[in-house]
Order: structure tokens, then sequence, then C-alpha cells
């Protein structure tokens, strides 16, 4: 996997932390809708709603770890002498 970032060539642990959040948060949801497919409204309560704060609470992390990526560490962000022309 490769990450531009300007000035350097390696990955800080907010880009990991991002990535592996965020398939966190697919896996968690994918199981989600799964159990509401199955067990219809019955899932709604208490499973599904402690899965679906916990995909909002994941989402607002790596939310914030994607912040840190491109205003701090500078991911994907050029200087301008790359730009064309």
């Amino acid at each position: 996997m490769s990450i531009h970032r300007a000035g350097a060539s390696s990955c800080s642990q907010s880009c990991w932390l991002h990535a592996g959040g965020n398939i966190l948060l697919v896996l968690i949801e994918a199981f989600n809708f799964y159990i509401r497919y199955t067990q219809g409204p019955a899932a709604v309560l208490y499973l599904g709603l402690m899965l679906s704060l916990i995909g909002v609470g994941t989402l607002l992390f790596t939310g914030w770890m994607g912040w840190e990526m491109v205003y701090r560490d500078r991911v994907g962000i050029t200087d301008g002498s790359e730009a064309a022309s």
C-alpha cells in the first residue's frame, strides 16, 4: 500500500488507525444489516441499536483520524510544484 505524503514516504499511526477503523466499521455494519435482515424488527432494539451506536462512534473516530492525516501529517497534500500546469 502506498500513501503519498509531502516530505516523507512512510505512513504514520493515524493512517493505519483510519484504515483499520473503516474496515471495522464496514464489518460492524454488515453484521448489523445481517442481524436486522434475518431477525426483523426484533433485532432493532438492543443489539441493532448498540451496533449502530458503536458504528457511529467508529465513524467519528475514523473521521478524526482522517483529519489528522490531512492537516497534521499532510497526507495527499502537495506544495504546488507537482501540480500539472
